[in-house]
């Protein structure tokens, strides 16, 4: 009786530059989260401890994954690219509030 229709999307390949780019700015993400939930669990209390623990945790296996991913690719993180990436980071942010 009802029939569902889906809209196929054309998949873009990313470049190797662009998958590279956007691995680097998952691994400033997962860093600025987990140090987030890093000074949050120093100011929790009850019920919240066990919560910024668990964010902790998980930011931390994260982390650990996109860095292994990151060396397997043969990607540097060097400082001076990160802090580049976080400044544009912190533009796309507040432009799109």
């Amino acid at each position: 009786m009802y029939e569902e229709y889906v809209k196929e999307l054309k998949l873009e390949e990313k470049t190797e530059e662009e998958s590279n780019v956007e691995l680097i700015k998952s691994i400033i993400k997962t860093k600025i989260d987990l140090d987030s939930a890093n000074k949050n669990y120093e100011f929790a209390e009850g019920d919240l401890i066990d919560y910024y623990l668990y964010q902790i945790k998980a930011n931390q296996s994260k982390l650990n994954y996109l860095l292994q991913k990151a060396k397997k690719n043969g990607i540097i993180i060097d400082m001076i690219r990160q802090i580049e990436i976080r400044r544009n980071q912190i533009l796309e942010d507040t432009n799109a509030v």
